[in-house]
């Protein structure tokens, strides 16, 4: 596999959690925040990494390829943010109820 082909799956997995990071937002009404965004960036740039390492053995990548690979920059959005989520609810203490 050329190396170029590698670069073009793991921008295709970054380009799937960007996709789904810009969804949520527009999906939530709240108004843009930079931090959700850089978190966002960064499980991004994980899911490139993952398909970078997980495609690298591949020898002619076809179109399906290119879709698992956004498919699962998508995945590692999503999941990435649910699991932070549970992990910040569990450390946080719950409100008390009025």
């Amino acid at each position: 596999m050329l190396d170029i082909q590698i670069v073009m799956l793991a921008l295709a997995s970054v380009l799937g959690a960007v996709g789904t990071a810009i969804l949520g937002w527009c999906e939530s009404g709240e108004p843009f925040t930079g931090r959700k965004f850089a978190s966002s960036m960064l499980r991004a740039g994980f899911a490139g990494l993952v398909s970078a390492v997980g495609f690298s053995t591949t020898e002619n990548p076809m179109l399906w390829d290119y879709i698992l690979a956004l498919l699962a920059g998508a995945a590692i959005d999503a999941g990435g943010k649910r699991i932070s989520g549970a992990i910040a609810a569990r450390i946080t203490p719950a409100k008390p109820q009025a």
